[in-house]
């Protein structure tokens, strides 16, 4: 296997990203999850390692500085979210296959980085209205930061073209399956 291949998972806040990557990770043995740094307090049963590395504003920013980062990205003002250089060795050295949950800003950036070795696919809403109930439902933001996800969201479909694959979670179901076949297909090189 080429453990240089990376999977990448991109779209706004709500789309089903999460959902999406812990599919793939139960149905692809060669994945595993790549664990990004974030700013941000940690949200229900997240946990430290598992979920996100959680660091300080000023931890990040050192890191960052020191070029700790594959890539990284200031998303809201004082949150940050990053791909930590050591997590994605890490995963290279256990012959594994990277595969990012990130914002879409930092999936391009890792495109860029891998070209080809990276398949980059954005995971799209139905609709910004469909974006709003499943963020509201989530129930993990205040309504001014539902407003602000939803006002990137709309600046983030902007990026889809300059993915290799869109996917529209309309139905679950049809967003899991696409999502199987395209990394199956990616990964069939390897096998």
């Amino acid at each position: 296997m080429n453990p240089g291949k990376v999977i990448i998972l991109s779209g706004p806040s709500g789309a089903g990203k999460g959902t999406i990557a812990r599919h793939l990770l139960s149905r692809e043995p060669r994945l595993s999850f790549s664990v990004s740094a974030t700013s941000r307090a940690p949200r229900g049963d997240e946990q430290e390692g598992r979920e996100y590395y959680f660091l300080t504003a000023g931890e990040f920013r050192r890191r960052a500085d020191a070029g700790e980062f594959l890539e990284w990205e200031e998303v809201y003002d004082g949150l940050f979210y990053g791909t930590p250089r050591a997590e994605v060795e890490r995963l290279w050295d256990r012959d594994r296959v990277a595969l990012f949950d990130v914002d879409v800003v930092g999936g391009m950036n890792i495109k860029q980085v891998f070209g080809d070795d990276a398949l980059a696919i954005f995971i799209r809403p139905p609709s910004l209205e469909v974006l709003r109930k499943r963020l509201v439902a989530r129930g993990t933001d205040s309504p001014e930061r539902v407003e602000q996800r939803l006002a990137r969201a709309g600046r983030e479909l902007a990026f889809v073209p300059r993915f290799d694959v869109a996917i529209v979670n309309d139905r679950l179901d049809d967003a899991l399956a696409r999502a199987e076949r395209l990394v199956r297909d990616f990964l069939r090189d390897d096998a």
